[in-house]
């Protein structure tokens, strides 16, 4: 009989390009979200509070920083016997020539060893860039009920924007009867959100299927799922009404951090019910000077502030100089605001400094300035 345990694989490897310098030399799932997060942070954490005890993270794109990151499962609870969280780059191997991941059903097929060596009937598959809270388990549930050979979570999406998306077409059972990779002319606005459970033995058959076609993509939107629905296989959708963002621009990278102090912050990063973990800074307590003003701010520990802030997110070890104004801006780890300089609808990258009376980004402006480079000041 097929186990009822699931595992997880979240797909990391992704370069990051519309997030610039921030991914230059780190892969989008390590990026700085929210204060004292990493984007990375959002799915394994989802795994620790749905019991999903074994996750594999299949890291590509410079990924240094974040296997060190991701392979201490002690920050999500994950490092007791029976689970673990597991860094799966990709290997060359003796008898094949296997050496990147080609393709997000490539980067699964490369770990079937990995997989088959702890027998799950099912198999999660996760994006390492969506920053979302959601119980796995009623997914599965979900799965269960339909007797589904494949569920897709998704979520309707502004009728402009379904291009940008894979597309499920559904019956009123929720059975998904045709799925459009990015159409030009989408039939719904129900998307894909890259969040997918598949029965790991069917799965498992058309990876190597797939890895043995040559005019295969190896890409589960553009080949598994059609395959599956030319089958005539079981796909199922799973409506998900919660807070969900793809974080792979910096404009949606800003909104989100701005989401997070709106009055009706529908993440809410303070339930005690189902937390983010992450890991925790050593680091002095933050301090706000008899100088210092801030109005509706995430401020992290160690931030330093002599002069005014609003409506921003400041992570660890931040500095506001005297007389500096910040507003509807994020700065990451190390960012120092120098005296007089102002800043104003910007990402602040970590570590970087804006010189005295220098001026970032606009009220003004459609999009959000990044800096991601020391700006000079007036002395």
């Amino acid at each position: 009989m097929e186990n009822s345990n699931m595992l997880a694989m979240i797909l990391a490897g992704g370069r990051g390009s519309r997030l610039y310098e921030l991914t230059n030399k780190t892969a989008k799932p390590a990026v700085y979200f929210g204060g004292k997060y990493r984007i990375i942070d959002f799915p394994i954490s989802n795994c620790a509070n749905s019991n999903v005890n074994v996750v594999g993270v299949l890291t590509q794109y410079e990924p240094v920083q974040l296997n060190a990151y991701a392979g201490a499962g002690q920050r999500w609870g994950l490092d007791t016997r029976g689970s673990g969280v597991y860094v799966l780059p990709p290997s060359q191997k003796s008898d094949t020539d296997l050496g990147v991941y080609k393709g997000t059903a490539d980067a699964i097929f490369q770990n079937i060893d990995f997989i088959d060596t702890f027998d799950p009937g099912y198999v999660l598959i996760l994006s390492g860039d969506h920053i979302y809270k959601m119980d796995y388990d009623e997914m599965l549930e979900d799965h269960k009920r339909n007797n589904a050979d494949l569920t897709v979570a998704v979520r309707p999406v502004p009728w402009e924007e379904a291009p940008r998306f894979g597309i499920m077409n559904c019956d009123m059972n929720n059975r998904i009867l045709e799925f459009q990779e990015k159409p030009k002319e989408p039939k719904s606005n129900l998307a894909s959100m890259g969040i997918y459970i598949f029965n790991w033995k069917l799965l498992r058959e058309i990876l190597i299927e797939d890895a043995a076609n040559p005019e295969s993509s190896h890409d589960f939107g553009n080949d598994i799922i059609p395959t599956l629905l030319g089958m005539g296989k079981n796909l199922s959708a799973f409506n998900f009404n919660g807070y969900w963002k793809d974080v792979g621009t910096i404009d949606s990278l800003w909104e989100a951090n701005m989401d997070l102090i709106n009055h009706n912050d529908e993440l809410d990063l303070g339930d005690q019910e189902w937390k983010i973990y992450t890991s925790d800074i050593p680091s002095l307590p933050q301090y706000v000077s008899p100088t210092g003003k801030v109005e509706h701010c995430y401020i992290n520990q160690g931030a330093v502030i002599r002069g005014f802030v609003k409506d921003s997110v400041l992570f660890n070890n931040v500095q506001i100089e005297e007389g500096a104004e910040v507003k509807d801006s994020v700065l990451m780890p190390g960012a120092i605001v120098r005296k007089g300089a102002k800043v104003d609808r910007a990402i602040i990258a970590d570590k970087v400094v804006i010189g005295a009376n220098a001026v970032v980004g606009s009220a003004d402006s459609k999009n959000i300035e990044l800096v991601s480079e020391d700006v000079k000041g007036d002395n």
